[in-house]
């Protein structure tokens, strides 16, 4: 039989173990996140820095208030922002006598002209828009 002794020698023994065990996984544990917060940091340093664009966007806008008839559509031709002569683009009806071509491409002046469904062209000179600005007119069609 084992004595009172002996056991408490043992009890001992064995919260001490257990001690040292704890210690030396929270020693670990505290290694382990200790070595990732600097790696974490050195990699934010050797990221490339993010370029910044040589110009600001701005947009440019063109809005024509007319009324093309339910089932018909605005485009605009034209040359910059992205425009063509050969091919419209088609314009944002926001309201039944609005619609709107908006566009952050225009780095130059934008000259431009309306046609109804692409096909029929408006009456008079073509128009421009210098880049970041705004144009409203009434266009007029005769069919």
């Amino acid at each position: 039989q084992t004595t009172k002794t002996e056991m408490a020698k043992k009890t001992t023994k064995k919260a001490a173990k257990k001690a040292a065990k704890k210690t030396t996984v929270k020693k670990t544990a505290v290694k382990k996140t200790a070595a990732a917060k600097p790696a974490a940091k050195n990699a934010a340093r050797k990221a490339p820095a993010k370029k910044k664009s040589a110009r600001k966007l701005v947009e440019t806008r063109i809005v024509a208030r007319v009324d093309v008839g339910f089932g018909n559509a605005l485009y605009l031709r034209g040359e910059g922002a992205g425009l063509s002569w050969e091919q419209g683009a088609l314009m944002e009806n926001i309201s039944p006598y609005e619609w709107t071509f908006t566009t952050t491409r225009a780095a130059s002046p934008i000259e431009f002209k309306y046609l109804v469904n692409d096909q029929v062209w408006a009456d008079g000179e073509n128009q421009t828009v210098a880049a970041g600005g705004t144009s409203i007119s009434s266009p007029v069609f005769h069919w």
